[in-house]
């Protein structure tokens, strides 16, 4: 079977049940405020798209090791760390914003929030950002030792 089919059906096998199980497995913050019918649409298109991050997310962190190791200019620290990087940048908006949703506006809880998920994004872009500066300079290496 081919990857690309393989990845399909993960991400499928795990977007629809966390598009279901979102608002179960994290129930909305009592008194919270309740989007009006006009702005709902657009939150069920946030909510979808997050749902397909995750099965995404984990589609990469099931398949995507091997390339991430071929592309990491061979460091095996850098390749494991992009890969990580890369799995958390796609899988972690489904929790990020259910939990928002959660604690309402507890702020504690909103703190944690934004340490937990958004300290840790910028870490991950920072990550990524090294890994393609380092694949481009040996990209970029390569093609002047071969003029």
């Amino acid at each position: 079977m081919k990857t690309w089919i393989k990845v399909l059906i993960v991400t499928v096998v795990v977007a629809v049940p966390a598009m279901i199980l979102g608002p179960i497995v994290w129930p909305p913050a009592e008194g919270g405020p309740e989007p009006t019918a006009g702005q709902l649409p657009f939150f069920i298109f946030l909510a979808a798209m997050e749902s397909v991050l995750l099965g995404l997310g984990v589609s990469f962190l099931i398949f995507g090791f091997p390339l991430t190791s071929r592309i990491s200019s061979g460091s095996k620290p850098l390749a494991w760390a992009m890969y990580l990087a890369i799995g958390w940048l796609l899988v972690s908006w489904w929790p990020h914003d259910n939990l928002h949703i959660h604690v309402g506006d507890d702020m504690q809880g909103l703190l944690y929030i934004e340490y937990g998920f958004h300290v840790t994004l910028m870490i991950c872009g920072l990550i990524v950002a090294y890994g393609f500066l380092a694949f481009l300079r040996e990209g970029l290496g390569k093609a002047a030792s071969v003029r």
